[in-house]
């Protein structure tokens, strides 16, 4: 009589990484690192007006500085992919490190604005590195069935990164001034360096993965065509396309200057809604991930529920009959922006299945320039509006709604097929679970 064993379902196989309280401790590292790429990032949403006074700029001048550092983050997340698939994510996060800390240091030091704009440029290259560098780490140290538990707090560690800025970086501003604010934040890159470089591991003993062979060209080529070619890996994009943007522009630029000239806010009270947006960001994430590593299903209804919210109170305050929307509704609107980080997060969950543990970095790649590019889309047509419209937010503010627009035209034609997919490979690999001895 044959004896039949069915190992585990999918998302915990044999082999996989047993996660625990040394993968915390590894991948806590990581996180540490990306926490202070966003402060940094984020610091110039808190300074968007004091930059205006420094280096004597309009409104698209100022938004220059979020869009380029954005185009760099943005143009380099497949080579990012393709260098943490190839060298690992010690090193990419080490290199990481270095520059955005130097990017920091050299915008507290800049005199001009083009100083000031190489710096940024550079910051974002640092900051580029890091939250792919952080989710492959998440693969390689926890089981699958961790992922959108693992990525949700990757993000939420890049919200209390965003906290820091508008509660810390904003007063010291204040307090000490741009040189001191900009150069004193810029040593938490070295404390997080130091701490890359002596506890990070890109693995755990026993795990280690496949050599890939070196192929050149041909290689780089076939890992984006692969990656690209899967129905999954484009819906994620999309998703984080349409999904982060809003927040993004919002807290990495507009936010402060809307709450302030438009809606006649003290910064004081415009700072403390910014810190709800990250607050809310920060207690949805922690109810999205577990929805989503419960009910995969969920997965686009929460997606597509979250944008649905957002051009409704982004409409609703825009279009308020009274020259300043009241203070419920931009509360409800910051709370409703807070939900748009953990939406972007989902995107992930739909290239994660979709590609092997080989492409992963390449696939989280692909995925995290959809939020980037539509970030840096909006930043820069509010900008041009802004000065086109002397300063008529209502105008600018309504770019949201295009790009809104698109990416769920995009996620309704693809999801289908991403679906279908997706159910293919898991019963795929169910059946190659399944072992019965002659």
């Amino acid at each position: 009589m044959s004896d039949a064993k069915t190992s585990p379902a999918v998302g915990s196989l044999p082999g996989e990484p047993p996660g625990g309280r040394r993968a915390l401790a590894v991948w806590g590292v990581g996180v540490a690192v990306y926490f202070v790429a966003v402060i940094f990032r984020t610091s110039l949403g808190v300074a968007g007006l004091d930059a205006v006074d420094r280096f004597g700029v309009n409104a698209s001048a100022l938004s220059t500085f979020s869009i380029l550092q954005l185009l760099v983050y943005a143009g380099m997340q497949i080579p990012v992919g393709l260098l943490v698939d190839r060298l690992g994510t010690k090193k990419v996060l080490g290199l990481g490190a270095v520059l955005f800390t130097a990017g920091q240091l050299g915008f507290a030091l800049s005199p001009t604005y083009g100083m000031a704009l190489a710096s940024r440029a550079l910051l974002g290259c640092g900051d580029a590195l890091t939250f792919i560098s952080v989710l492959r780490l998440g693969t390689r140290w926890f089981p699958a069935r961790r992922g959108p538990l693992v990525g949700q707090f990757a993000g939420l560690a890049g919200m209390a990164g965003n906290l820091v800025s508008t509660l810390v970086i904003a007063r010291l501003l204040h307090g000490v001034g741009w040189t001191a604010a900009f150069a004193g934040s810029a040593l938490a890159g070295v404390v997080v360096f130091v701490l890359l470089v002596l506890f990070l591991k890109d693995h755990p003993e026993g795990h280690e993965p496949q050599p890939v062979p070196h192929q050149g060209a041909a290689y780089v080529r076939r890992q984006i065509a692969a990656s690209w070619r899967e129905p999954g890996t484009r819906l994620g994009m999309w998703v984080h396309f349409t999904t982060q943007f809003p927040a993004m522009v919002f807290l990495l630029l507009w936010g402060m200057p809307f709450l302030v000239e438009a809606q006649g806010l003290s910064r004081a009270t415009a700072g403390e809604l910014l810190t709800l947006v990250v607050l809310s960001n920060m207690a949805v994430g922690l109810v999205y991930g577990q929805i989503v590593a419960r009910h995969h299903g969920a997965r686009l209804p929460l997606a597509l529920g979250t944008v649905a919210a957002t051009a409704l109170l982004w409409a609703a305050t825009l279009a308020h009959p009274a020259d300043t929307a009241p203070m419920w509704l931009l509360i409800v609107l910051c709370t409703v922006l807070g939900a748009c980080g953990p939406a972007s997060m989902i995107g992930f969950d739909f290239a994660r299945p979709a590609n092997p543990p080989e492409r992963q970095g390449t696939a989280s790649g692909i995925t995290n320039m959809g939020g980037f590019i539509a970030s840096m889309t909006t930043l820069f047509a509010i900008g041009v509006l802004l000065d086109a419209t002397a300063g008529d937010y209502t105008v600018a503010f309504s770019a949201v709604f295009l790009l809104q627009t698109l990416g769920v035209v995009q996620i309704l034609r693809l999801r289908g097929r991403a679906v279908r997919r997706e159910r293919e490979r898991l019963v795929a690999s169910r059946v190659e679970t399944v072992h019965v001895p002659a």
